[in-house]
């Protein structure tokens, strides 16, 4: 890594719900995403990257300390605050003189009814949006902004067609953040810019939806033999019940629904299908795109390139379908726990490179520390990406397997306990309190439709899985405050 005379800038964009199949120069044609296909053929792309926790809050703050959920108590949504201890990444930056703004959403504490308290977070500038509604009385950025351009969010969002472009939550999020990145062209800065789309209610404006043909998209993960497993699941939460692709149910009974009529309702008849929903999907993900290359085009015209990491992630995916699923919840499916994760920084990282190491998103935050020559704590459970994104690295061998947790995360009737151990090839889930769990060889089965949980000629490896799983678990825990004595 080549000497820099200031510490470099950071641009760290994070979508919502976003899969790891959603990155066209990464094998996904589908879509349609020539701004992120700049970042992979810059920087490196981390295509075996996971979440450590499949919903917002845990996820989020997970990847924000770089410890596991369950190690930070913060294991739901709807939290009312966020713990003092630790520090998230920002605040570690700013006390380290970086100038750090948060545009978009956080989701640490819960933003129902209200915006979200908010911890000693270290953001400077602050402009939020937790969501595209208009339901909290003041503090809601992105609402004020819209009103500032003449438009009613609370209108907009009543309409089949969608937000349009120029006055969207991911159009706000890039033009707060190019705001951002002019005001601070002298000092070092982090901005965490968060996205909102593609998350639900899967509206995207007309013009984007316009692009993407139902008939011509990637078909989900279905067997008909999903349905029994799903319902041999039922006791576990979820948000949906299983149902076949062109049926599916997109109302969650968790999240307020906003007050609007599904598109996908309107136009197919009344039918929810897959294929409509995937469509609506990539739409989003397009005008995500687009407004990442707005983004770009602004650090380069600002000279500030070159001195700035950029990051691409998500904090989780989305079923879409898969597996008769829709939205998220208590299952841990590749399109729901493996997410994008993008590394760019011209003439620092290698270029063009595509890993298959393990990764998670805890990695993320002792790799900045590293990076900008800051102590990581003992109580981080993630492992810095620096000798892969430089190249003083070349294999693929980074971590021996990745965590997941879900941890009474939706506050459902018998809520679920449930971890996932995935070692590169297999993935062990267990559902602690419900006395189930799923086992798949994902080498030889990677659309993850048979379950070995049950099968007698696995038993010996689903015990070896269980025991390390356990381990894992125990290991990976939060030991507590550095010891300053022997006794």
């Amino acid at each position: 890594m080549k000497q820099s005379k200031k510490r470099p800038n950071i641009l760290w964009i994070c979508a919502d719900q976003q899969r790891y199949d959603t990155i066209a120069a990464l094998g996904y044609s589908h879509v349609s995403t020539p701004h992120l296909d700049q970042l992979v053929a810059e920087g490196v792309a981390f295509e075996r990257a996971y979440c450590q926790a499949p919903i917002c809050t845990p996820s989020r703050a997970s990847f924000l300390t770089g410890m596991y959920p369950s190690s930070l108590h913060v294991n739901r949504n709807g939290n009312p605050t966020f713990p003092d201890f630790p520090p998230l990444i920002s605040k570690r930056l700013a006390d380290a003189g970086y100038t750090c703004g948060l545009i978009g959403k956080l989701h640490l504490t819960s933003a129902y009814g209200r915006v979200e308290t908010r911890t000693d977070d270290g953001y400077s500038y602050w402009q939020y949006s937790h969501a595209p509604r208009d339901d909290w009385e003041r503090g809601h950025d992105y609402a004020d902004w819209v009103r500032s351009k003449g438009a009613d969010l609370g209108e907009l969002t009543k309409n089949v067609a969608g937000v349009p472009a120029e006055l969207h939550q991911t159009s706000f999020c890039a033009e707060k953040t190019i705001e951002f990145i002019e005001s601070n062209r002298n000092r070092p800065w982090f901005a965490s810019v968060n996205i909102y789309d593609p998350h639900p209610p899967f509206n995207p404006p007309q013009a984007y939806r316009d692009q993407f043909d139902p008939d011509e998209v990637k078909p989900p993960l279905f067997r008909e033999s999903d349905l029994a497993q799903q319902a041999k699941l039922s006791a576990i939460d979820f948000q949906s019940k299983a149902r076949r692709p062109d049926d599916l149910d997109i109302k969650s009974p968790i999240l307020p629904q906003p007050p609007r009529s599904s598109y996908i309702e309107a136009e197919t008849g009344g039918e929810r299908d897959a294929q409509t929903l995937i469509a609506a999907y990539y739409a989003m993900i397009k005008l995500i795109d687009d407004q990442v290359g707005r983004i770009l085009a602004a650090l380069d015209s600002s000279g500030q390139r070159d001195d700035t990491i950029i990051i691409f992630t998500s904090d989780h995916g989305e079923t879409l379908g898969d597996h008769g699923l829709i939205l998220k919840g208590c299952r841990f499916y590749e399109g729901l726990v493996r997410v994008p994760l993008i590394w760019s920084w011209r003439g620092n990282f290698a270029a063009g490179l595509r890993s298959q190491a393990l990764v998670e998103l805890t990695d993320i935050a002792p790799t900045l520390l590293e990076i900008c020559g800051l102590d990581v704590p003992n109580y981080i459970s993630g492992k810095s990406l620096l000798p892969l994104l430089t190249g003083e690295y070349s294999g693929d061998s980074h971590r021996a397997f990745v965590r997941c947790e879900f941890i009474d995360a939706l506050d459902m009737p018998d809520a679920s306990v449930a971890t996932m151990y995935f070692d590169g090839r297999y993935k062990l889930i267990r559902y602690h309190n419900h006395g189930l769990g799923e086992l798949y060889d994902l080498a030889t089965d990677p659309g993850e439709f048979e379950d070995l949980w049950d099968s007698a000629a696995q038993v010996e490896l689903k015990m070896e899985l269980l025991q390390r799983s356990y381990d894992a678990t125990v290991c990976t825990q939060y030991r507590g405050l550095d010891r300053i004595g022997p006794m």
